[in-house]
This record gives C-alpha cells, structure tokens and sequence, in this order.
C-alpha cells in the first residue's frame, strides 16, 4: 500500500509539472507559431506565385521564381558578399572582442570608464551609424576626403569605389558590434572560478599561460555561441548597409536582405522577393548547421 501511494503521488507530481510547463510555454509557443512559423511557410507559399503584392490575385506559377533565382547572378554576387561579410566579421570581431574583455577582466574596476566608452557604438541604432558614416565618408565633405584634400591629395571614396566599398562597410560593422561580443566574453570571464587564477599563479604559470590553458579553453562554449551569432547575424545583415550604400554601388555591397527587399518594395515582384527570403531561409540554416557542426566537433586526443 506504501509503496503503491508512492507511486501515485509520483505520478500526480509529474502530471502537474507538465501541466504548469504547458501552460507556461503555450503564450511562448503560440507567439513562435504566429511570428516565426507561420511567416516562413506563408514566404514559401508566396514564392510560387506572381504577385506585386500592390493588389490583384496572385497568380499561381510553380517553381518557376525558384527556376529563375538559379539563375540570377545577382542574387548569388549577394551570397558571396553575405559569405565575404561573415568570415571577415568572425576575423575581426572575435579576436578584438575577446582582447578588449581580457583587458577589462585584468584591469577589473579601474577598466570601467573604457568598459563605458566601447560600448557605446551598440547602444547606437544601425541607422544612426549608418547615416553618420555615409556623410563621414562622403567623397566630396567626409573627414577623411577633407583631410586628404587638406594635405594636397584628392578626393578618397570609399563607398563609391566598387573594389573597396564593401570592405569599408564591414569595417562600420565590426565597430558596431564588436562592444557586444566584448560583454558577451566578459560576462563569461565572471563564471571563471577565481580560484583557478590563484592555483595557476600559485604554481607560477604567467598571464599568457593561464590564458591560453585555463581560460580559453573554458571560454570555449561562449566563444562558440559568439561566432554563431556573429554568422546569422552577418547572413541576414540589412539595414546599416542599406542606408550607407543602398546596395551599391552596383551590386558591391548588395546582400541577400538587401536584395530582397529591392525585389519585393522597389521592383513590385512580391512572389520572387519571397523566392529570395525562403533562399536565404534555406541557405542560412544551411551554413549555420555546417558551422555549429564543425565548431562543436570534438578533436581526437
């Protein structure tokens, strides 16, 4: 009888616990089903239609927007600069963040006035830097144009200058962004054991030393989850590039979001603009899984 009651009392525990569970998470999954579910399959419906998207049936085409996105070199010059602005994004940010957090982590209280400062730039919308950006970098009034002219040299436009102008936009992104992978890493450096430090110090071992081979490498998972986000974040990236160059010029610095957007809100071809979104969808998670399975591999002793 003891143990029968046990039993049942185990048994109504657990079932209210799911209970309480699903009835915490059903606002969260309905929001997930509404606002993220339901677009991405509706994008995917769309994608098999003409439609301008300004009024009219839409009309029904099959697979021939996907037919045509196959073939649209535009769309793939795109990709490439989603790709060029991930991995430059992972160079710099990172390795930048990861030293500013060191710096912050050792100097401890007395780093806190440049803890303030380089954060600043997140705190910034993307379309204030962007437009502060566009006019510093003007080719005729920027700072650096003025400087240039102010020493006898020309004109310097870096966002007009195909060849350099997407790298000059990579260049404001990593400012934006690197302040948050810089929390991001400090935050980690706070559930280091102080302990360790002292035995490390104890035993002799030198900063260097106790970076390379106790902190780095419990900062691992961290520093994973920063360069996942710094990869979907770079493949879905829009608004600063669209206010700094709008794409251009020509299709320099045109990303796959810009180019969406361009098909769908410029050019009134709504279907193939959702052609283009679920090929990002598609390419992204693509990518993404690639990389989290190969950051997370774990290496043969």
């Amino acid at each position: 009888m003891a143990g029968s009651k046990s039993v049942s009392l185990r048994y109504v525990r657990q079932r209210s616990v799911r209970i309480a569970a699903t009835v915490f998470l059903l606002p969260a999954l309905l929001f997930l089903v509404v606002y993220v579910l339901y677009p991405i399959i509706q994008s995917f419906i769309t994608s098999t239609m003409q439609w301008s998207g300004m009024g009219g049936r839409p009309r029904f085409i099959g697979f021939a927007n996907w037919a045509n996105l196959v073939k649209d070199v535009n769309f793939w010059k795109a990709f490439i600069n989603n790709i060029k602005l991930m991995f430059l994004s992972l160079i710099f940010q990172v390795p930048f963040a990861m030293a500013l957090a060191t710096f912050l982590d050792v100097t401890e209280r007395k780093g806190y006035l440049f803890k303030v400062i380089w954060f600043i730039p997140y705190l910034l919308s993307s379309v204030v830097i962007g437009t502060l950006f566009k006019y510093a970098l003007d080719a005729n009034y920027g700072i650096i144009a003025s400087v240039s002219k102010l020493l006898g040299g020309g004109a310097v436009d870096l966002l007009g200058n195909p060849s350099i102008a997407l790298y000059t936009v990579v260049a404001v992104v990593c400012w934006q962004y690197i302040p948050f992978y810089m929390v991001l890493y400090l935050a980690a450096y706070g559930t280091i054991p102080v302990e360790l430090y002292e035995a490390a110090s104890i035993d002799g071992s030198t900063r260097d030393q106790y970076f390379w081979r106790i902190s780095l490498p419990m900062l691992r998972p961290t520093v994973i989850a920063g360069m996942t986000l710094s990869i979907i974040g770079s493949l879905k990236y829009f608004d600063l590039i669209f206010v700094m160059t709008g794409g251009g010029p020509g299709v320099a610095t045109e990303l796959m979001a810009t180019y969406m957007y361009k098909a769908s809100f410029v050019r009134f071809n709504l279907g193939y603009g959702a052609t283009v979104a679920s090929g990002m969808f598609i390419l992204i998670t693509l990518v993404v899984l690639i990389t989290i399975k190969t950051l997370n591999r774990k290496t043969e002793p």
